[in-house]
């Protein structure tokens, strides 16, 4: 297919691979958890359901990705552990965090029901997620013991004031009470006060989750005569273990051993700060126009598994529109995004600090929050259709300079639009109405120009590319307008309104009349094209 004039802007895109021999870790977090365990009404301090819901969603992961080798999670938490020799998706930071983060909350969206039965999924829930570039096992060893540290304490304090709170104090009260106190006092506390003893707890409240595969014994079939045919089968199994970074732990696990290392010492005590500084931050550049590009993961498959419409589905187009819209409505930095297929990339404001610009945090939470609303939505779209799997989209975030190198990169996104919907239109009109195979119809428009490829249309199909659907075209573009409505009040004064609401519309961006006509969007003048 022909390269457009905008193609330059691929430029600005920054390679993000983590380098060899670090150990990748990816940890997802909920975002505003307090809040949605307020809005459910999780159990205090601890919800066992909802503690199994995240487990079960990171099993879902390690069956997903075979590169990830051991999870551990609590609260609403989880890290994930990749083998050394991990070369999944070229080790690149954004497009890993965003998948892991992505699947993470498409699962937890359709498991939901399993684990809740009982109870309405309110709104779509969404999580941040971050890789840790771990330079030696011994740094990933200190990492696990970390996490595990802030799960015993997070707990303990958290079940000390939670059961303060149902003896009559106020949160203020309980909080005030337990400042500065130590585990010792802590444990005291519960013991005296609530006879409790904390080490009687759940070991997955006090402990976490840590989950990992082994080799288990299955029977795979039966003889004839009934009786069983077994094999040896990787599968993933949950554990709860007091010191999961500590020798004994780790390496009696051969699997562990084999994919990540023996960790060789013991961790003898944990500094957060040392940890800390192996994250991989990215921050965006400041007074630039950030851009972040989801893309559907192996969306061939899943339009395939689904049975899309080809070339175009629109219940499917309009599903992801829809998701684009809750995206802007949530994320209000977020000014104009515009879609094609299974592709949208949202603009934030030039001057926006939504996350202080730190890539990892913005392009996760829009990816996993579009993720859940795709699965939430999806029987909205698709009331006749079983959704089979989760979906997954990679992201990644791109700065651009100026407002023109912006819309020269929204010009190529729709010529991209055109292009491919062009030749997907020629390519299963071939496929379905003339019957030839796909092998055969790629090879029938190889090296086919856009006239060409229009005649083809015209002589053998009756078609007029210009007159199908504005949307199959030219894609779909959504942004923030207001409105002006005028109200009259009891003096009879008119006074001016102007709520903002979002607009979904289907037209021309790379000529310069949309963007004259709606300065707004960008908040300047229009650039001299």
């Amino acid at each position: 297919m022909a390269n457009s004039k905008y193609e330059y802007v691929k430029s600005f895109e920054v390679e993000d691979e983590v380098m060899f021999p670090n150990l990748i870790v990816i940890r997802i977090d909920g975002r505003d958890f307090r809040r949605f365990s307020e809005v459910h009404e999780f159990e205090k301090p601890d919800d066992g359901r909802a503690l199994n819901l995240m487990n079960a969603c990171a099993t879902a992961v390690l069956e997903e990705y075979p590169d990830i080798v051991f999870s551990y999670g609590f609260s609403d938490e989880y890290s994930f552990v990749f083998k050394k020799t991990s070369k999944f998706y070229q080790r690149r930071a954004s497009k890993l965090l965003s998948l892991i983060v992505s699947f993470f909350s498409s699962v937890y969206v359709t498991k939901w029901k399993e684990f809740f039965p009982d109870k309405e999924l309110k709104y779509p829930p969404s999580f941040h997620s971050r890789l840790i570039c771990c330079a030696s096992k011994e740094v990933l060893q200190a990492y696990l013991a970390w996490r595990q540290n802030d799960c015993h304490l997070n707990n303990l304090h958290d079940t000390c004031l939670w059961m303060l709170i149902k003896g009559g104090e106020s949160e203020n009260e309980a909080q005030e009470r337990l400042k500065g106190t130590q585990k010792q006092h802590k444990n005291e506390l519960l013991f005296q006060k609530f006879h409790i003893n904390y080490k009687n707890l759940p070991a997955m409240y006090r402990q976490g989750s840590c989950i990992f595969k082994t080799e288990v014994e299955e029977n795979v079939k039966y003889n004839e005569n009934g009786t069983p045919v077994k094999r040896l089968r990787r599968k993933a199994i949950i554990v709860h273990s007091e010191n999961i970074a500590g020798k004994n732990f780790w390496n009696e696990h051969s699997g562990l051993l084999k994919e990540v290392g023996a960790f060789m010492e013991e961790v003898e005590k944990i500094k957060p700060e040392f940890v800390q500084s192996f994250q991989f931050e990215n921050k965006l550049m400041p007074s630039t126009w950030i851009v972040i590009r989801i893309d559907g993961c192996h969306f061939h498959r899943f339009s395939e598994v689904h049975e899309f419409e080809k070339p175009n589905d629109k219940q499917a187009l309009n599903l992801m529109n829809s998701c684009a819209v809750a995206v802007l409505e949530e994320i209000q930095d977020i000014i104009f995004t515009y879609g094609v297929s299974d592709e949208y990339s949202f603009v934030l404001k030039k001057d926006s600090q939504f996350y202080q610009r730190q890539a990892s945090e913005i392009v996760s939470v829009i990816v996993s929050f579009f993720s859940s609303v795709y699965v939430m939505k999806w029987k909205e779209f698709f009331p006749q259709k079983e959704l089979k799997y989760p979906p997954s989209f990679d992201g990644r975030a791109v700065c651009y300079p100026s407002s023109k190198i912006l819309l020269d990169y929204l010009a190529w996104r729709q010529v991209d639009c055109h292009i491919n919907n062009q030749y997907n239109t020629c390519f299963w009109m071939l496929v379905n109405k003339k019957g030839k195979s796909k092998s055969e119809a790629q090879h029938y428009l190889k090296g086919t120009q856009t006239r060409e490829k229009n005649e083809l249309l015209i002589k053998e199909f009756d078609i007029d590319y210009n007159e199908l659907e504005i949307m199959f075209r030219q894609g779909s573009l959504a942004f923030w307008e207001k409105e002006d409505i005028n109200m009259t009040h009891e003096n009879k004064a008119s006074v001016q309104n102007s709520p903002k609401k979002v607009i979904v519309e289907h037209c021309d961006i790379i000529k310069p009349d949309f963007w004259e006509a709606h300065p707004s969007i960008l908040n300047e003048k229009p650039p001299i094209f």
